[in-house]
């Protein structure tokens, strides 16, 4: 205040509505003027608020911006299945959108309702913020009846499990990709995988051959290339002759311009039928990698074979090897 020997214990008399004057003799100030009150003084200087709060308005937005522009998406999607009749549930995980979507790659995964215990999101998302990979869309398919649904298509095995793989091909070649497309509103993707565990993994690599066309690569995880037309135990069983899978392959005469990349644990059973020490999971897998190099429709280097000899025949070891996959599908 103006009036510097100010006391609380006396009064102000207003005066005019401009002055004030002190009531005490101590007051060496006796008129104090309105332009000396606290309340002439503005408490906040708005220059000031307008010089510093519109660049901190635009450094946070910048950050949110960049942070949702960084942001693995994932959710929960329906798409309806004339080929299967039924409604198929789809788990969609997602990088953030490049500016160019020419440069959006496709994963199709099988047995998407595993995602979780695949680990799949948060794998991508440590991929993705080390730019060890690509832009990927994943679309996780999740199984119906994959006793029925997977398996070689058009040919079921001796128990007749496998009987609607046919109807699950065409769902994914007629009625997935499109629907990818058109939900990424791309195009074309720059590449397309396909990728599966199990008997999802024989499913995925019956569907990558069938359609080496749309599809450039796949991941096949402990695969079921057991898969027989008869009983291992008929005495007229033959590895060479009733194995699904590997007939197929060695009798086509297709040239399928695919990539290809396979995975077995030396720990995932103890099933040995030929008795040469080797698991069968181990055995099947290299004796279709044997066939594709023979038929010479690939590059040496474009045939992966990864093999652990801890690996067990679940999801935790399975998610182990994912980043691998991924790198090798999808990297820099």
């Amino acid at each position: 205040m103006c009036c510097e020997d100010w006391d609380r214990t006396s009064d102000l008399r207003v005066m005019s509505p401009t002055s004030y004057r002190c009531s005490t003799s101590r007051c060496k100030t006796k008129v104090l003027q309105l332009r000396c009150q606290i309340i002439n003084k503005p408490l906040v200087d708005l220059s000031m608020i307008k010089k510093y709060l519109l660049p901190l308005t635009l450094v946070l937005s910048l950050i949110s911006a960049t942070s949702c522009k960084s942001k693995i998406k994932q959710q929960d999607d329906e798409l309806y299945s004339r080929h299967l009749q039924r409604q198929v549930k789809l788990t969609i995980i997602s990088t953030p959108m490049p500016d160019d979507k020419t440069e959006l790659n496709l994963l199709i995964l099988n047995d998407g309702q595993e995602t979780g215990q695949f680990k799949v999101k948060d794998i991508i998302d440590s991929l993705y913020k080390k730019k060890l990979i690509k832009p990927l869309l994943v679309v996780g398919v999740h199984a119906g009846d994959r006793m029925k649904e997977y398996g070689v298509a058009g040919n079921p095995d001796f128990l007749k499990r496998g009987d609607k793989a046919d109807n699950y091909d065409a769902f994914i070649n007629n009625e997935l990709y499109p629907f990818a497309k058109k939900n990424a509103t791309v195009r074309k993707f720059k590449s397309v995988v396909i990728a599966g565990c199990s008997q999802g993994g024989l499913s995925a690599f019956d569907i990558a051959w069938n359609h080496a066309d749309k599809i450039d690569k796949v991941g096949v995880f402990s695969g079921s290339f057991w898969w027989r037309d008869k009983d291992d135990k008929a005495v007229d069983y033959s590895d060479e002759k009733n194995r699904i899978m590997l007939n197929k392959i060695r009798s086509s005469k297709k040239k399928a311009a695919l990539k290809y990349w396979f995975y077995a644990g030396s720990k995932e059973e103890a099933g040995d039928r030929d008795k040469d020490s080797i698991i069968d999971v181990v055995d099947d897998t290299k004796d279709l990698v044997a066939i594709i190099k023979g038929k010479n429709i690939c590059l040496p280097d474009d045939i992966i074979f990864a093999e652990d000899a801890n690996g067990k025949h679940d999801y935790n070891t399975w998610s182990k090897q994912l980043p691998v996959f991924l790198i090798w599908a999808f990297g820099k």
